[in-house]
């Protein structure tokens, strides 16, 4: 990931609604198939991964079988610090945080880092 040497400077609330209008963005008929996924926004990443955009901890729906009931639901974070640190514009970073959500959410659907890469979404 580049980092441009500079910060682009958006409040937390701002991106709050740049990751909502990503999801927005998501087609309902995806949307309606996620179940027991929370999405948030945090500032920072773990210090030993400084440079994430977004983390998904959870069971993807393809591993889940009857054992799955009464989990605490699966958590998608997207970090704004990393993603100001990368983009140039705010035109950049709409488009990267749409980028990490679909990212994020297509772990959630079990499809890893490798096919995502290869479907534009790395």
């Amino acid at each position: 990931m580049r980092d441009n040497g500079r910060v682009l400077e958006m409040t937390r609330e701002e991106f709050e609604e740049l990751v909502a209008e990503a999801l927005d963005r998501i087609p309902p008929e995806l949307t309606r198939l996620m179940d027991n996924v929370a999405v948030f926004v945090e500032d920072e990443p773990a210090a030993d991964d400084p440079e994430l955009l977004g983390l998904y901890e959870g069971t993807p729906l393809t591993d889940r079988g009857e054992w799955y009931a009464g989990v605490l639901p699966d958590r998608i974070t997207i970090y704004r610090g990393p993603t100001l640190r990368m983009c140039e514009s705010r035109e950049d970073v709409v488009a990267e945080t749409e980028v990490t959500v679909v990212h994020e959410i297509a772990h959630h659907f079990g499809i890893d880092d490798e096919r995502l890469h290869a479907l534009g979404y790395g």
